[in-house]
């Protein structure tokens, strides 16, 4: 899939708000929290226009009839997709539009997406940083399959950072 890396939008925080009503129905009262994590989550941040989209749910198992309802919205179930008990799934064909992760309560994967998160929310410094560095790759490799594998480094070293932070504020 091609690179489409542009400058942060208004607009995904709406685009976020609105999936989420109609992923509330879906889930029902099985659902714990909806969550807009990722680039597109961060105000000044180079982003892919793909809102990732976190369902932290109490079960531990996607019920077919959630699988059947997110494919009448569009999406397509990519499985774990490298994370051992998320469910993955994909809006927009090639042109993805959302990525809804589908976390079960607890899962250690739900704190590291949002300390990032939360990290960059509050230090403008490191999303000018990864921003550049997005772009940069994005000038050298306009395919997300040489892109993605590409940031890798900075992106594991970018959320030590940020579990570290964490844990400092937790101790504070």
């Amino acid at each position: 899939m091609k690179v489409r890396l542009m400058p942060h939008q208004r607009e995904w925080v709406l685009l976020f708000t609105e999936e989420s009503a109609r992923l509330r129905q879906i889930f029902g009262p099985a659902l714990v929290a909806l969550e807009h994590f990722g680039s597109t989550a961060v105000p000044g941040m180079m982003a892919k226009p793909v809102i990732d989209i976190m369902a932290i749910v109490r079960t531990r198992e996607v019920p077919e009839k959630w699988a059947q309802l997110l494919q009448s919205l569009g999406y397509h179930n990519a499985g774990e997709w490298g994370i051992a008990g998320r469910r993955l799934f994909r809006k927009g064909g090639e042109n993805r539009s959302h990525h809804l992760h589908v976390y079960p309560e607890g899962h250690p994967e739900i704190r590291r997406h949002l300390v990032l998160r939360d990290y960059l929310l509050t230090h403008p410094q490191e999303v000018e940083a990864y921003s550049a560095v997005k772009w940069e790759l994005a000038r050298r490799y306009d395919d997300t399959e040489d892109y993605s594998p590409a940031k890798k480094p900075y992106v594991r070293a970018l959320e030590q950072r940020a579990l570290s932070w964490a844990d400092k504020q937790g101790a504070e």
